[in-house]
């Protein structure tokens, strides 16, 4: 997502880096876009009209995502909040040829949006896309004990209201050791803005669920956790036990 307040540029401030569009930019020049495959640029491109094209894995954020996944292993994912179908396209790039990703989003028009590229790169058998609510499917998958402690990796870009629902359940689904990250954690940087007439209306009636659920995650004494700037903030977090 966009930036709900923009940084001023000749701020003296000297704890935070990101303070203009220069630099953001120098990163993805550098470093992101020259490695983004081009299956991945195209749907980042084909999504760009979409009216809620801010709702896209940014793609600084997907970067770190499949460094993560390689980094872990992963070969069985579960992905809450689907959209086109970035993150998805770029887990299914990242896990071997016999991995599986649980895809979980209400919206199947909009991951059709993808469905053309998740084709033609050959990744189409790693994806189970289910269209509904997530915690039903959640649950379902609790139901079966096997699931338990199965899955290497989820990721979760969906509604801050339920995020430590979703965390309670994916706790029990992801290995020791496995990695669980979630989006939007830093909410366009309205997490410190004191005055709440500068906050987009759409930003402001999630916040206090972002800011609630921030607090619990940097409480769980059963992960590891890092939070950062990336895309509109991520934050992951490391099943210890």
């Amino acid at each position: 997502m966009e930036p709900a307040v923009k940084n001023n540029s000749t701020s003296t401030n000297p704890t935070g880096l990101l303070q203009n569009d220069e630099l953001y930019k120098y990163i993805l020049d550098t470093n992101v876009y020259p490695r983004e495959a081009e299956i991945l640029k195209g749907l980042r491109i084909a999504t760009i009209n979409h009216p809620l094209s801010f709702m896209s894995t940014a793609p600084d954020g997907g970067q770190l995502l499949s460094l993560l996944l390689k980094l872990v292993n992963a070969k069985k994912t579960i992905e809450v909040g689907v959209f086109t179908g970035y993150s998805v396209l770029l887990t299914a790039l990242s896990i071997p040829d016999d991995g599986k990703i649980v895809a979980i989003d209400t919206d199947r028009k909009a991951y059709e949006i993808g469905l053309p590229f998740i084709r033609k790169a050959n990744v189409e058998h790693k994806i189970d896309f289910v269209e509904s609510q997530a915690l039903p499917i959640l649950d379902k998958l609790l139901d079966d004990k096997d699931n338990e402690g199965s899955f290497d990796f989820a990721f979760v870009d969906a509604d801050r209201a339920n995020l430590m629902n979703y965390h309670e359940r994916l706790m029990r689904l992801v290995r020791v050791g496995g990695v669980i990250v979630y989006d939007n954690t830093l909410w366009g940087g309205t997490v410190v803005v004191s005055d709440p007439s500068l906050i987009h209306p759409l930003r402001k009636q999630e916040l206090p669920h972002v800011i609630e659920s921030n607090k619990l995650l940097a409480e769980d004494p059963q992960v590891d956790i890092f939070q950062g700037a990336i895309g509109d903030g991520m934050t992951v977090c490391r099943r210890i036990y």
